[in-house]
């Protein structure tokens, strides 16, 4: 998942790389745009913080309502060999109502779209 690509097995949404990383092709500085099927235009998402394998931090950087996001994604590894994954999202919204909507989308989606990921 540490692709922006890889994203959209997860979410119902077109996803396209805009920028990669000041140091790294997914790191910090790199830009994904994410166009939800169904629904007006794409946003994008800015790395904030990354640690290859470890820990994925980004903000909604450009085209949402979206306020005070905070998107931060760990990976650690399980005593079977495999991968636990911790990702948490929190934001809020200038239209009222439109958090609480966003919420139920988004856990849809990974409720959805996770098990995907499972080898």
């Amino acid at each position: 998942m540490g692709e922006h690509e890889d994203l959209g097995k997860i979410f119902p949404a077109k996803v396209r790389r805009v920028r990669d990383g000041d140091s790294e092709r997914n790191g910090v500085g790199s830009v994904r745009s994410l166009k939800p099927f169904g629904l007006p235009p794409a946003f994008e998402e800015t790395v904030t913080k990354s640690e290859p394998g470890r820990l994925i931090e980004y903000r909604i950087s450009k085209g949402s309502p979206m306020t005070d996001h905070l998107g931060i994604i760990r990976f650690e590894p399980t005593a079977g060999g495999g991968t636990r994954l911790d990702y948490r999202i929190q934001f809020g919204s200038r239209i009222p109502g439109v958090a609480r909507l966003v919420k139920a989308a988004l856990q849809a989606s990974l409720t959805k779209g996770l098990p995907k990921l499972v080898d």
